[in-house]
């Protein structure tokens, strides 16, 4: 990939910017400090190798910070930016959205001060890994030391040492706040931090986790090689995302999941291993029922035996209203590809959502709220990397789940909170179900909650009020969905 910046070890130098800054909060003025610096690694002889960018808003009128939280966010990917956490609900700055099913993402773009910034009661530390965003591979020939699931987590635990001596926070509560693939890291590290890494130990305790678009599973990378049939696991979002097309009920959204969760977790589940036994009266009772939950017609299901896969169940739902439906927002849609042969082939992994709302939050980052923080750079601010090509899938020091409950048993008064859009058909909510009757977690410290969105909740006025108000009652001992 092309560089815009010289990045010869003997030329590198690492970048820090600083301003001021004050927003209003519920009637009240907060002044802040920002902080956007390089977190380089060094090789052992001195050279700089890679670093990580960070984005660090502080509340300046606080003379004890013991107990002030401190919020680690971060995307996922792996290989994203911390971009869409950043521009979407955790700056002191942020975009409005709008309507999910937005016709395009050319301006005008809006963005305003967040009225549900959580600086008042906590400080706020994007994030973007080596390789994303501003953070930066130094060394080509080093990226294997960072990109995979166990490097990326202990590289992350350096930068949050670095971060708590740098900044003297060693005595504040500290929480981690990870979207898609950052669950996967915020899990991984967490247990890494609770035992050991390969060659070393890490002296850091998180009091709480959440996890937004879960990726945490007791099977392998991206809840792969689970023992139950994706079509169970992934039936509460095919239902929901029927549900917000077609409506087929005049139940509320949770309620016709979770009665279409019941169904699948045993008629469904059952009529799947019974395959070619499955006859008569109860098969054409499981067609209709499977047919009303999900919106897919008789003729989709007797071509598959039964099974609903989500890839062409996204072709399908709306099929008669003559469009397809995104992976990451089931509410965002996109007219269907013509000729047929040319929707089957090249429809069939075509996400909408992306399309819509990458070059909004791109824009506004890197058009509003960077220029803000004071950040000048020549470097390429990269949104996504192509880093996933390369990455290490090896769990070695145990699953997501493993390394979670590795965590929060090794860690008592450490809390998790899973929160998931229903419509998010990257990240089912089927996944966390499965996950945490399976994973032995302490579920006393866990708690979850649905959100009538997609794969990043926060697209909506609504969802990002309540999704910062759930962050809020968390940090501050509460447990959204359960209370």
């Amino acid at each position: 990939m092309y560089k815009t910046e010289c990045f010869k070890a003997d030329q590198f130098k690492p970048a820090r910017f600083e301003s001021e800054g004050s927003i209003k909060l519920d009637g009240k003025t907060i002044p802040y400090r920002t902080v956007s610096e390089d977190t380089v690694f060094y090789t052992s002889d001195g050279k700089p190798i890679a670093t990580i960018f960070s984005y660090s808003y502080i509340r300046s009128d606080v003379k004890d910070t013991a107990s002030r939280p401190v919020i680690f966010g971060y995307n996922g990917g792996p290989g994203s930016s911390s971009m869409y956490v950043h521009a979407g609900f955790l700056g002191t700055r942020r975009i409005v959205y709008g309507e999910p099913d937005r016709p395009t993402a050319l301006p005008p773009y809006e963005v305003i001060d967040n009225p549900n910034c959580l600086i008042d009661i906590a400080d706020i530390v994007l994030v973007d890994p080596v390789a994303t965003g501003y953070g930066a591979l130094l060394d080509d020939e080093k990226g294997k030391e960072f990109f995979g699931i166990e490097q990326d987590a202990e590289a992350f635990l350096t930068f949050v040492e670095q971060w708590l001596h740098r900044h003297n926070r060693w005595l504040s509560p500290k929480y981690l706040v990870g979207e898609s693939y950052g669950c996967t890291r915020s899990a991984i590290a967490a247990g890494i931090a609770s035992t050991r890494g390969k060659e070393r130990s890490y002296g850091i305790a998180f009091d709480g986790i959440v996890m937004i678009g879960n990726t945490v599973s007791v099977g392998k990378y991206f809840g792969r090689e689970v023992p139950v049939d994706s079509a169970v696991i992934c039936f509460p979002t095919y239902a929901a995302v029927n549900w917000y097309h077609n409506h087929p009920t005049d139940q509320t959204l949770e309620e016709f999941v979770y009665e279409a969760k019941a169904f699948a977790d045993k008629d469904y589940l059952l009529a799947l291993y019974q395959g070619d036994a499955l006859q008569g009266r109860e098969r054409e009772r499981i067609i209709k029922k499977l047919m009303y939950y999900t919106g897919v017609s008789r003729e989709y299901l007797e071509e598959r035996a039964l099974k609903i896969d989500s890839p062409t169940f996204r072709q399908e739902v709306a099929k008669a209203k003559g469009y397809a439906v995104a992976r990451f927002d089931g509410r965002i849609t996109r007219p269907f590809y013509t000729p047929q042969k040319v929707e089957e082939k090249v429809g069939l992994w075509d996400d909408a959502s992306s399309d819509r709302y990458g070059a909004y939050y791109y824009g506004a980052l890197t058009g509003d709220l960077l220029p803000r923080l004071g950040v000048k750079l020549d470097r390429q601010y990269v949104s996504s990397a192509g880093v996933i090509r390369d990455w290490n899938r090896e769990e070695t020091m145990g699953t997501t789940a493993e390394q979670l409950r590795n965590a929060m048993c090794r860690t008592p008064g450490m809390r998790t909170f899973f929160a998931n859009g229903w419509f998010d058909g990257a990240t089912d909510c089927g996944h966390i179900f499965y996950t945490l009757t399976h994973a032995g977690l302490p579920m006393d410290r866990v708690t979850f909650k649905g959100y009538p969105s997609g794969h990043m909740i926060y697209i909506g006025e609504e969802n990002i009020k309540n999704l910062c108000d759930d962050i809020r009652c968390f940090i501050q001992g509460g447990m959204p969905g359960k209370e």
